[in-house]
C-alpha cells in the first residue's frame, strides 16, 4: 500500500480551484459539483502524480489505463443526472475507484466492474478508507454489463465502444439513462434514454478514452 503524505489544506485549495474551473467550463449541477468537491482525487493517483491530481487532465493509473480528467467525469455524470436521480447505477471500468466514489454520493447503489484484477484490487484499496457502504466492486467483463444486478437506472462507461453494447442497452431500466463514449479514432459521448421499449439517442462532445475490451485478466 502506498502511504501518501499530502498537505490537507493544499489539497482542499486545489480541489476548490478544480470546482471553480468546472463551473467556468459549464458544469451547473450543484449535486455533481458537491460530489466532486467531497472526493479527494489525489488519494486515487500515485504519490508522484498527486501534485497534478486536480489539474484538468487524465492521469495514468497503470496497465495502459487512465483516470479521466475532472471535466469529463463531471460532464458525463451531469448528463446522467439531468432532472433526475441516478438511482441504481452501473459503472463499467472502475479503474482506480475515483468515479465510483463520486457516484456513491449521487446514487442509491453503485456497482462498479473492472476487467483487470490488479486495478480492481487498487480500487478496493483506494476506496476502503472512505467506507462507502453503497459501492460494490466486481471483476467482470464490462461489455457484458452485470446481469445479476440488473436492471440499472443509470449506466456509465469509462471506455470507448465501437458501438452501443447490446448487453448494456438490455440492462437499462425503463426511464433509465446510459452514457458511453463511442468510436475508434474519433469518439463522441452517446447518451441513451429508455422510454418504455423506445431508446432515444443523443450525441454530445468529442472525447478520448481507452478502448472498451472484453474478457478479464
Amino acid at each position: 500500500m502506498i502511504t501518501r503524505v499530502v498537505d490537507a489544506g493544499q489539497a482542499a485549495r486545489a480541489r476548490a480551484r478544480m470546482i471553480e474551473r468546472l463551473r467556468v467550463q459549464g458544469i451547473r449541477d450543484v449535486r455533481v459539483l458537491a460530489a466532486m468537491q467531497a472526493v479527494p482525487r489525489h488519494a486515487f493517483v500515485d504519490e508522484g502524480l498527486a501534485f497534478s491530481a486536480y489539474d484538468d487532465t487524465p492521469l495514468p493509473i497503470g496497465y495502459q489505463q487512465t483516470i479521466s480528467q475532472p471535466f469529463i467525469v463531471a460532464r458525463m455524470i451531469e448528463l446522467l443526472c439531468a432532472g433526475r436521480e441516478l438511482g441504481r447505477t452501473l459503472e463499467v471500468g472502475a479503474g482506480c475507484g475515483y468515479q465510483a466514489a463520486v457516484l456513491s454520493r449521487l446514487a442509491v447503489d453503485v456497482y462498479a466492474v473492472e476487467r483487470l484484477r490488479p486495478l480492481l484490487d487498487r480500487a478496493r484499496a483506494n476506496l476502503r478508507p472512505l467506507r462507502l457502504h453503497n459501492v460494490r466492486l466486481k471483476l467482470a467483463d464490462g461489455s457484458l454489463g452485470l446481469a445479476e444486478a440488473a436492471p440499472f437506472d443509470s449506466i456509465i462507461v469509462a471506455a470507448a465502444a465501437l458501438g452501443l453494447p447490446a448487453a448494456l442497452k438490455e440492462q437499462l431500466a425503463p426511464g433509465g439513462r446510459l452514457i458511453v463514449p463511442v468510436g475508434g479514432a474519433d469518439q463522441r459521448l452517446l447518451l441513451v434514454e429508455r422510454q418504455g421499449n423506445v431508446f432515444r439517442e443523443s450525441w454530445f462532445e468529442a472525447v478520448r478514452f481507452v478502448p472498451l475490451l472484453g474478457g478479464t485478466e
